[in-house]
């Protein structure tokens, strides 16, 4: 006579979201819209000063980032943006607010 085997049923571990203080904060960022041609998508560039590592003078470090914009940004707004998760394949940041509006 064969045996059968009693399938027991495992509780799964009831798993609650952490608070967002637990979970880190994340980047955040202001720059200038450098271009709004696509789609829910602004090019916003930052600019930061750094010290030269060898010869000590300030200088311009440039980077732009890809953002995805629901708020309607225009060429030249001062804006803020937030690191999120991936929107497509460049995409990692959004606009969170527009600081200052261009004239």
């Amino acid at each position: 006579m064969a045996e059968t085997a009693k399938k027991t049923k495992k509780a799964t571990p009831v798993v609650e979201a952490a608070p967002a203080e637990e979970r880190g904060t994340r980047k955040v960022r202001q720059g200038v819209v450098f271009s709004n041609k696509m789609e829910k998508t602004v090019v916003v560039k930052i600019e930061r000063r750094v010290a030269h590592p060898l010869y000590g003078k300030v200088v311009l470090r440039t980077r732009k980032f890809k953002a995805h914009d629901l708020l309607g940004c225009d060429v030249g707004d001062r804006v803020e943006i937030m690191e999120t998760r991936p929107i497509s394949k460049d995409k990692r940041w959004r606009v969170t607010q527009i600081l200052e509006k261009v004239k």
